[in-house]
């Protein structure tokens, strides 16, 4: 039984662990943050021989959008700031990119060709419109490349335009895996250098609602032309799509009414789909796997559309518990979440959030279900979370514990039924159902 008793000891931790006594210098921002949540369309030609008759492959492309002190999400790339100059004409960021390799639909879940390099990146501001970025990438293997790039940034009305072009080195390996495949082909290239042209674009609708496109054509060099595995010197690439992004109408608010928040949930696995969760007929995992989870929640925005909803960046880490069937897995999360608040007969809130999730270990749950479906699995897929949860405060009426909330959710990994080639082109994932206790800082 919950007492008095026990709710006050509650609540001198949760004042301990919230506590706002730091000075006015030493508050964190508590302004509006640049974000943005979208979903694009990518279609690119393909340069390669092949045994079908595509010419093309496209992709649905989920993206996020986030820039912070130190940390940055920019679409299909992100990374931590290293160091910034104090007039802001140069930095220096580790940077992860995911990279498209374009080969027919049919054959990308065996292939798995899509990849993420990683790598360091130097950037220089030439005046007010250009900037001149230097990088070294590598992927898992190291198989390095090196671009060097000159873009710009011009903004008419509601229009936003971001011409780019850029030289790519890339080392013998480097060719030889992604344009001559070697490891099917035999056929080790050389080293060499292309280009690639394009803009960017983005069209202010209403309020938070923009469209995006872009579009570049890259030129092979030689030694990948010639390749055997090569058909067409040239490669155009186009994406199409929609976003939610900061209102370009209204300034940024300097302080938000939602705040920060820790986390913790703890998890157990269900072969059920979501659909089956939220009719109330989830199934037992019969060997019980679990998962703990932690996130952290940094305010965005609080309002969209005119609409007071929550927003939070909301970067988390989950430990997959080994079981009999299978070995520890930690994976990493990173999303835009928004809550809606019903403040009768006390605070409730729905919460929905979108992101990308990647796992070092595939766990049961998931391998099994690719097997069904004869799929290899992928390490990164798409992520949705689906909460519910009540404020601690309200249900007890101590309004010590305000900044407390527990709830429910739907920790949920998928492919987004085969559309996606970055998630392997596979239907299904994993889905868990959870608790969490959460407090606002």
């Amino acid at each position: 039984m919950i007492t008095n008793k026990h709710l006050s000891a509650l609540a001198i931790l949760v004042s301990g662990v919230t506590s706002t006594s730091l000075s006015a210098e030493q508050k964190p921002d508590r302004g509006e943050k640049n974000w943005g949540l979208a979903a694009v369309y990518r279609s690119a030609t393909i340069p390669f021989n092949t045994n079908s008759d595509d010419q093309s492959v496209s992709t649905f492309v989920p993206v996020i959008y986030f820039e912070g002190e130190h940390l940055f999400i920019n679409g299909i790339e992100g990374g931590v700031h290293l160091y910034q100059s104090d007039d802001e004409t140069f930095e220096f960021n580790a940077l992860t990119r995911l990279r498209f390799v374009d080969i027919p639909a049919e054959i990308q879940n065996a292939n798995q060709g899509d990849t993420v390099d990683v790598g360091a990146q130097f950037k220089y501001k030439l005046d007010d419109q250009w900037w001149l970025d230097t990088e070294l990438m590598s992927d898992k293997d190291l198989r390095f490349h090196a671009n060097l790039t000159v873009q710009a940034q011009y903004e008419f009305g509601d229009w936003e335009l971001e011409p780019h072009a850029t030289l790519r080195y890339k080392d013998a390996d480097f060719n030889s895996e992604y344009y001559a495949f070697a490891d099917y082909t035999g056929q080790n290239i050389g080293a060499g250098v292309d280009a690639n042209l394009g803009v960017k674009a983005r069209y202010h609708v209403y309020q938070n609602l923009y469209l995006l496109g872009a579009t570049s054509v890259t030129r092979l060099d030689d030694n990948a032309f010639h390749s055997s595995a090569v058909n067409e010197r040239y490669q155009a690439e186009f994406y199409l799509g929609f976003g939610l992004f900061n209102d370009k109408t209204k300034a940024p608010k300097s302080e938000l009414t939602n705040k920060r928040y820790f986390r913790v949930a703890h998890g157990w696995a269900t072969p059920s789909n979501i659909g089956d969760i939220i009719g109330l007929q989830s199934e037992k995992d019969p060997y019980n796997n679990q998962m703990t989870s932690l996130f952290y929640g940094h305010p965005l925005t609080d309002e969209l559309f005119g609409i007071p909803l929550d927003i939070y960046f909301t970067p988390g880490i989950v430990h997959h518990w080994s079981s009999d069937v299978q070995s520890a897995a930690t994976e990493y999360i990173a999303a835009i979440k928004a809550y809606y608040t019903i403040n009768w007969p006390t605070k409730w809130r729905f919460g929905v959030a979108e992101g990308m999730s990647y796992i070092d270990s595939m766990t049961y749950i998931e391998n099994e279900e690719m097997k069904e479906k004869g799929y290899t699995p992928s390490h990164l897929l798409n992520y949705l979370d689906f909460s519910f949860d009540i404020n601690i405060g309200d249900l007890f009426n101590n309004r010590d514990l305000d900044k407390m909330w527990l709830g429910y959710s739907i920790h949920h990994r998928s492919a987004i039924f085969e559309s996606a080639s970055q998630y392997g082109r596979i239907k299904g994932g994993s889905n868990y159902n959870t608790v969490y206790l959460q407090i606002d800082f």
